[in-house]
C-alpha cells in the first residue's frame, strides 16, 4: 500500500492518510492527485488550510453512487455499504466515528473479500479528495486497456466501445508540398 499523508506539523502523526494498493487503476490516482494538487494550491494562495479543515458532508462523496444506480445498504455495524451495478466493486463507510481505528473510507475493486484492489481514507481526510476519488470511481468514460490487463475475473464486464468517427483526408493535404530543390544544388 502506499500512503499519502498530511502532517500539520512535520515528523510528528499525520492528520490524515489516503493509502492505495498497487494494483489501484491509475486514473482513480489521476484524479486523486489532482484534487491533492488544487487543495495545495488554494491553500497556497489563500490561506485557508483546506487540507486540514475539518468538515464537509459525507453525501458530498457519496451521493453521486446513489444517482448512478448502487447499491445502498446501512448496517447496525456503524458502516454504510455502496455496491456497483454490476457488483465489481463497493464503498464502505463507517457513519460511527466512536470507533477511529481502520480506515472511514474503504473502496474495492472485485470482490470485497479478495479486491483485485482498494483503496483507504482515514478520518480527517477532506471530503473533496473523497469525492474526487468517487467521481473518478463512477464516471463512464471509456478507458483504453489491452485485454491482458483487465483480470480474467471482470473480463465478463467488458465490452467494445465504438470508436470515434474518423475524419476524412480525401482532398485534405496533411501538409504544403516543400518546394522542389533547385537544379544544381545537393544537400
Amino acid at each position: 500500500m502506499t500512503p499519502n499523508s498530511a502532517h500539520r506539523i512535520p515528523f510528528t502523526a499525520s492528520s490524515w492518510q489516503v493509502t492505495c494498493d498497487a494494483t489501484t487503476p491509475v486514473e482513480l490516482l489521476r484524479d486523486l492527485h489532482a484534487e491533492l494538487l488544487d487543495l495545495y494550491l488554494e491553500d497556497r494562495h489563500s490561506g485557508r488550510n483546506y487540507l486540514f479543515r475539518l468538515g464537509g458532508a459525507p453525501h458530498e462523496a457519496f451521493a453521486p453512487m446513489l444517482t448512478c444506480g448502487w447499491s445502498h445498504d446501512v448496517k447496525t455495524d456503524g458502516t454504510q455499504v455502496f455496491l456497483a451495478p454490476k457488483g465489481l466493486g463497493g464503498v464502505r463507510r463507517r457513519y460511527n466515528a466512536s470507533n477511529l481505528s481502520g480506515p472511514l473510507w474503504r473502496y474495492w475493486g472485485g470482490h470485497p473479500n479478495e479486491p483485485l484492489w482498494q483503496a483507504c481514507f482515514s478520518s480527517n481526510t477532506p471530503t473533496a479528495l473523497v469525492a474526487a476519488f468517487t467521481a473518478s470511481l463512477i464516471s463512464t468514460e471509456p478507458l483504453e486497456r489491452t485485454v491482458r490487463n483487465v483480470p480474467t475475473s471482470t473480463r465478463r464486464a467488458l465490452y467494445v466501445a465504438s470508436p470515434a468517427g474518423k475524419q476524412s483526408l480525401v482532398g485534405k493535404p496533411v501538409a504544403p508540398r516543400s518546394p522542389a530543390p533547385a537544379p544544381g544544388h545537393s544537400r
